[in-house]
């Protein structure tokens, strides 16, 4: 995956201070990667915004981070991209297969006004944002919901929510049932890192790819994942910030982390945070029922 084209502002401030020790994830990497029509309940975290001196209307529209339903009316996502923007900042939430396309052709149909382009790719939702964010580099509680209007996403889209994990699901694993664990990544991304003649670029991004990685640690609230090409994984990049990191467990797909962070090129790590945790549990237990 790959990061989005464009996350401004104080989105981008957001992202590069998520953790002191690595840069923003955002995107599904190019190599080992395909498509994700199937991932219905995986969308795009669509943001407008204000960025001059009349703040009573948004003057900009663009997907900024990935995301993933968890029940009827609850979109999962990342802390870091639901904080830090304009006062007048509004969220919308997309499962398009591509959301880029979509964009471009309601900003066509729509000119100048960001707020319809948003309404006819988007349903419009409430941001909740873990309250302790950012924690510390341990644990920094980079965690957010989108709370929407059931009847009008259903009315819209056909998904069957993600399944969550159970307390604890990859710490009991231990170390080799990790190594024999199946991970998928999947977001809206950019791709990995190319060099041109105006120096590093990570192009793409706007469409829902999915790639597969390997389980590398299991940290408190980290896992981190490989995604490496010779290893047959492909990985996160710019763009795929909240989205979802399965795991095969009990032979059900489940939802068991959220891409946060990883390297500058987006080459060789995915780290993701851990849904199993105490404190990400205690987070979403007022939004969905957890198993």
């Amino acid at each position: 995956m790959t990061a989005p084209r464009a996350i401004t502002l104080a989105a981008a401030a957001a992202c590069a201070a998520v953790l002191a020790t690595a840069v923003p994830s955002a995107a599904i990497n190019s190599y080992n990667a395909t498509p994700a029509p199937e991932r219905t309940e995986v969308g795009a975290l669509i943001a407008t915004w204000d960025d001059d001196a009349d703040p009573s209307t948004p003057d900009r529209v663009d997907w900024v981070c990935s995301g993933t339903m968890i029940d009827a009316d609850t979109f999962l996502t990342a802390a870091h991209c639901t904080t830090d923007w304009p006062e007048n900042v509004r969220f919308h939430v997309s499962l398009d297969q591509d959301v880029q396309t979509g964009l471009d052709r309601a900003a066509a149909e729509h000119p100048g006004d960001p707020a319809a382009v948003a309404r006819a790719v988007a349903i419009e939702g409430v941001a909740h944002s873990h309250p302790a964010y950012p924690g510390p580099a341990a644990d920094t509680h980079d965690i957010s919901v989108i709370e929407l209007p059931s009847a009008k996403i259903r009315e819209r889209w056909s998904f069957t929510p993600a399944a969550l994990p159970k307390a604890g699901a990859l710490g009991a694993l231990g170390p080799q049932g990790l190594d024999d664990t199946s991970f998928l990544v999947a977001g809206y991304g950019t791709q990995e890192a190319r060099r041109g003649p105006g120096g590093q670029t990570h192009p793409g991004g706007g469409v829902r790819m999915k790639a597969p990685v390997s389980f590398d640690a299991l940290n408190a609230a980290w896992i981190r994942l490989g995604m490496t090409a010779p290893q047959g994984n492909g990985g996160a990049c710019y763009g795929d910030s909240g989205g979802p990191n399965f795991a095969t467990l009990g032979g059900r797909l489940t939802l068991v982390a959220t891409t946060i962070t990883g390297d500058t090129p987006c080459y060789a790590t995915n780290v993701v945070y851990r849904l199993d945790t105490p404190g990400a549990r205690d987070f979403l237990k007022p939004y969905v029922q957890l198993p």
